[in-house]
């Protein structure tokens, strides 16, 4: 079942996963998290994962965002070409829109 297209923004400091792969993210903001859990749950596949199309500056790209039960928050992957093309480090805001 179709849920439709949802919009959201908003701000996010870039951080890198500690682990071997070195993957960066942004965590969405609680309060979004909880809204689109509530609203699109049912939208998951397996592990949280919920597909999703990301724009910052200049950059779009197709991504998934993954629900981390740890940080209980949506986390979204930033890959590398969009880092370098846009010029996003750690530690770095970086304003998203993100559509679900």
């Amino acid at each position: 079942m179709s849920t439709g297209s949802i919009q959201y923004s908003f701000t996010a400091e870039l951080w890198r996963y500690a682990g071997p792969a070195g993957w960066y993210f942004l965590s969405l903001p609680t309060r979004l998290s909880n809204e689109i859990r509530i609203n699109l749950k049912a939208s998951e596949e397996g592990w949280g994962r919920m597909k999703a199309t990301a724009f910052t500056g200049h950059s779009s790209w197709q991504t998934a965002i993954w629900y981390d039960t740890k940080l209980q928050t949506y986390l979204l992957p930033v890959k590398n070409e969009i880092r370098k093309k846009e010029q996003l480090v750690e530690g770095k805001e970086v304003k998203i829109v993100l559509t679900i």
